[in-house]
């Protein structure tokens, strides 16, 4: 897939110290983007900023708790404060799933999981639209995840907060396709990353039981979701909004 340029737009992503949210970073600033990199982890976000711009792009790094309101609204603020616009975001801050049966599970796990995957991305998109309504449209990419389209057993905190991540995308996408705003979600299968090596260094032969799972007979890649949000994102997809991209080597549709 040819990499779309995103040459004098500005784009903030969240959860981008690692994983997909720092390949996605990464990608927009080879592109030409103006990068906000927000994160939690301050040492590993300033990290990627740096990347970015030592590969000659543009970047800053903002620290954000996406589940505190006064966060989110300085975050959205600052990137218009540096940058004059937001065209793009992608929020992708979350935290990893349980893996327990629902009735083994405690308040406190619900309470994080709903606090940062739910609130986090419905306090992202309320403020960021409320900026590309000003401005005349924009671009909006969810981080849902295959549980949020289907089942997850002993994932199931983890799955309803990904289908209410689902269900804000469609609503969004419905109440602002006329104002310009276009709002989807991309929906990983399983990939490589520190999160998902985290999981399996707690559960022995896990892996393979994953691998099973894939038709097309591999895990997923961070460059895989990379090229999916970075086409989300574009003019390519000019006339999608409302949809879950499922990037999950057919694991859903057997």
């Amino acid at each position: 897939m040819t990499t779309p340029s995103f040459a004098g737009k500005t784009v903030l992503a969240t959860g981008a110290a690692s994983g997909i949210g720092r390949g996605v970073a990464l990608a927009f600033g080879a592109a030409g983007a103006n990068v906000v990199v927000s994160d939690i982890d301050v040492a590993a976000g300033e990290q990627t900023a740096q990347d970015i711009v030592q590969a000659g792009g543009r970047a800053i790094f903002v620290r954000a708790d996406v589940a505190v309101a006064a966060d989110v609204e300085a975050l959205v603020a600052t990137t218009v404060a540096t940058y004059g616009r937001l065209d793009c975001a992608f929020n992708n801050a979350g935290v990893e799933l349980e893996h327990q049966r629902l009735a083994d599970s405690d308040e406190a796990l619900f309470d994080r999981m709903m606090a940062i995957n739910v609130k986090g991305v419905w306090l992202c998109m309320k403020h960021e639209i409320g900026q590309m309504l000003r401005q005349g449209g924009g671009t909006i990419v969810n981080t849902a995840s295959v549980a949020g389209l289907v089942g997850a057993p002993k994932h199931a905190i983890y799955a309803a907060s990904k289908h209410a991540v689902v269900g804000l995308t469609k609503s969004a996408a419905a109440e602002y396709g006329k104002k310009g705003i276009r709002v989807n979600s991309v929906c990983p299968g399983v990939i490589r990353t520190a999160m998902l090596e985290r999981a399996l260094a707690r559960e022995t032969g896990w892996e393979e039981s994953l691998v099973r799972m894939h038709p097309i007979g591999r895990l997923g890649e961070i460059g895989d979701v990379v090229s999916a949000v970075l086409w989300l994102s574009s003019e390519a997809s000019g006339f999608v909004t409302g949809h879950q991209l499922t990037v999950d080597g057919a694991m859903t549709v057997v």
